[in-house]
């Protein structure tokens, strides 16, 4: 089974709750909140889109912005020096300082 879903560029997490007897999903790539459950793959679909459709119907109700997913993309500032040992690193490895960096920021946390 694929662990995630898609709906309006939103992204949840899926897990299964032996205790609850169903299927339980979280919205991830944002800060607020935001779960659903369902005991079938069809009903646990439902309850998502409904959770992303409250949660932008509640947002607007409260004239907020919605969080929106992380992009992916990250821009740093860093000293020369670091800069230059990461793109020396990167090469040692066979890899872009883009794909080094994502391995090395993924294995950390």
């Amino acid at each position: 089974m694929n662990n995630t879903m898609n709906y309006k560029g939103y992204t949840a997490s899926i897990e299964y709750s032996a205790e609850d007897q169903c299927f339980v999903g979280h919205l991830t790539g944002i800060s607020d909140i935001i779960g659903f459950h369902g005991e079938s793959i069809n009903e646990l679909r439902q309850s998502f889109e409904e959770a992303v459709n409250d949660y932008l119907k509640t947002c607007d109700k409260l004239n907020k912005a919605p969080q929106q997913p992380y992009s992916g993309n990250l821009i740093l500032q860093i000293p020369p020096q670091t800069h230059a040992a990461i793109e020396n690193a990167a090469k040692i490895s066979g890899k872009s300082i883009n794909q080094w960096a994502a391995e090395t920021l993924s294995q950390a946390t």
